[in-house]
């Protein structure tokens, strides 16, 4: 490609991205990263095998077995590490910033990589909503129609039916029916 060539291309991009961006702001009132001009949430989701409705923002990063349920909601800079297997349930909603890990290496570099990584899968029950920046470590389940508050370090099991928040994460009360 000559010079000329490769100005044009940059010229289009830069046209592309200033419609794009103009048809974001009048339809939405927001102002994305570059991938989530040129990708669409849905089909990254299709893609990546999860259910029908579901949508998972371009800079998400998701790495290993995961599954995912109908109509859920995965927001910008999510992390969901499926090494060791991952299960999410249908109608969630995952707020930004949110970590969701099936392994970790604790024991692999405190003994300097004589002991393995460890890995155990991790499941997130229906009707779960994950506040802004959660972390749920290897290993966990928190059963279905759960809230879990903003912040929260999630290191145990969490059952259905229940608000919870804290670092570490801690049953609060019941959820009304």
């Amino acid at each position: 490609m000559g010079s000329d060539q490769n100005g044009d291309v940059k010229i289009g991009l830069k046209q592309f991205l200033a419609d794009r961006r103009s048809q974001i702001e009048s339809a939405w009132n927001r102002s994305l990263p570059f991938g989530d001009y040129v990708s669409d949430r849905w089909d990254k989701a299709a893609l990546l095998g999860f259910g029908e409705g579901t949508s998972v923002y371009d800079n998400v990063v998701v790495l290993g077995d995961v599954s995912v349920g109908k109509n859920t909601w995965i927001g910008p800079q999510v992390v969901l590490d499926g090494a060791g297997g991952l299960t999410v349930g249908d109608f969630c909603s995952i707020s930004a910033g949110v970590q969701i890990y099936s392994h970790d290496s604790v024991r692999w570099a405190l003994s300097m990589g004589q002991d393995e990584i460890e890995y155990s899968p991790t499941k997130i029950g229906s009707g779960v909503y994950l506040g802004p920046n959660v972390v749920v470590a290897k290993g966990v389940t928190i059963g279905d129609r759960c809230v879990i508050g903003a912040n929260s370090v999630v290191l145990s099991d969490i059952p259905s039916g229940h608000v919870a928040y804290g670092n570490p994460c801690q049953v609060s009360r019941e959820i009304e029916s």
